[in-house]
């Protein structure tokens, strides 16, 4: 494109394409914006180090449009540009010195600046594995450093265990780490995204992760058969008689009678609860905004639930958060139905398998598990009499005969 003085104006007006698109400024030779295809606009300065024809092209980054204007990012290249003519090389003492930024010093900055796009409870949990298993094993590392060898070493060392704990940091808090294929597989793939954010700021070329075969993720195929419900329908209501808090009892119910993920119940809010339509609204699950049809069974015990001052369906007994206490009941509860191994995501695939077993299609399946694009599950929900509802009850039929006694 021709080269014309850079202003607000013209910066706004840049037509993105399928390519990145860059204007040059006339009036001050290697300052320049590039639009990417994604829409963002990024000012550059476009110099050769070294010099005349034979010098090597570097582009430095100057930074987003947006938060810098115009006239910031031209006073900017000025100064970069005047570097260059005194023999500096801007991009490559950058470059350098990210090069010797420690691991641990480039995952602070990744929380920092690139994990904007994450939903709070998956940074969190990235945040953590990255500090429990990758700064562990390679956090004094140079970035520029760390090699495919190291990562398939610290792979290893994570499957083997050696970055497991189990440690006490406060009253009635503790920070448990395991290790193990599934582990090592999540950390690697954590690593990646922190190598791509490196490789974005331009302190490597490539992404080391890349080469790397990953373990696979071995996904859990257990389901629960109808005998297996009515033990674990027994152990809930011999629990319930012997005064175990009715919240828990609650809680697992509507994990097998709903096929929600473990926080979607546990962390369940009144806004989310549509009686009328007989649907759960939930405003931000894993996969974005999503709407799942109630079965007759889960509707009877949501309706059963006296609503207090608490946002929460199931408020916790102290403080203002949600119940928690699932997770000491849990243990007592497969031990009595006598089934060891099987989470509360066991439920969910419980739910999953018998949907498709009874002849549900698969994309029924998937809105009855929030599996779907969040706009074409909400056209069920928003429907009185929709399919997915029905599907709900055919579905739940045999699994509510089999749980709820008495």
């Amino acid at each position: 494109m021709a080269a014309i003085k850079l202003t607000k104006t013209v910066v706004d007006a840049i037509v993105l394409a399928d390519r990145d698109v860059f204007v040059w400024d006339v009036e001050l030779r290697g300052f320049g914006v590039r639009a990417s295809r994604n829409g963002v606009k990024t000012f550059v300065a476009q110099y050769r180090a070294g010099g005349g024809r034979t010098g090597r092209s570097r582009r430095f980054t100057i930074g987003r449009f947006g938060p810098l204007t115009v006239d910031e990012a031209r006073r900017e290249a000025k100064v970069i540009l005047g570097a260059v003519a005194t023999g500096r090389d801007p991009s490559g003492e950058r470059s350098a010195l990210r090069r010797e930024m420690k691991m641990t010093q480039l995952i602070d900055k990744y929380e920092e600046e690139g994990t904007g796009h994450l939903k709070p409870r998956e940074k969190r949990q990235r945040l953590a594995r990255l500090r429990h298993h990758v700064v562990v094993l390679l956090g004094s590392r140079q970035v520029g450093s760390v090699r495919v060898a190291d990562i398939e070493k610290m792979m290893r060392d994570i499957t083997n265990g050696k970055t497991r704990k189990d440690e006490k940091v406060g009253f009635r808090k503790r920070i448990i780490v395991r290790g193990g294929e599934g582990a090592a597989a999540r950390a690697v793939r954590d690593l990646s995204a922190v190598f791509a954010f490196a490789v974005r700021l331009e302190a490597i070329t490539a992404n080391p992760c890349s080469p790397v075969k990953k373990p696979p993720v071995r996904r859990r195929k257990r389901f629960l058969t109808l005998e297996e419900l009515k033990r674990l329908g027994a152990a809930l209501q011999k629990l319930k008689a012997e005064g175990v808090n009715e919240k828990a009892i609650n809680i697992a119910l509507l994990w097998v009678l709903t096929g929600c993920r473990r926080n979607e119940i546990a962390e369940l809010k009144w806004d989310d609860v549509d009686i009328v339509r007989a649907c759960l609204r939930l405003h931000d699950s894993k996969t974005g905004e999503s709407h799942r049809a109630l079965s007759s069974p889960a509707l009877a015990i949501l309706q059963g639930i006296p609503r207090g001052s608490s946002p929460y369906v199931f408020p916790s007994e102290r403080g203002e958060s949600f119940y928690q206490g699932t997770k000491k009941v849990w243990p007592k509860l497969i031990k009595l139905a006598e089934l060891p191994g099987v989470t509360p995501h066991t439920l969910r695939h419980t739910v999953g398998s018998w949907s498709v077993s009874t002849g549900e299609t698969l994309a029924m399946t998937g809105a009855l598990l929030g599996h779907s694009d969040p706009r074409s599950t909400s056209i069920y929900a928003h429907m009185q009499q929709h399919p997915a509802a029905a599907a709900a009850d055919r579905v739940m039929a045999p699994i509510a005969a089999a749980i709820i006694q008495g």
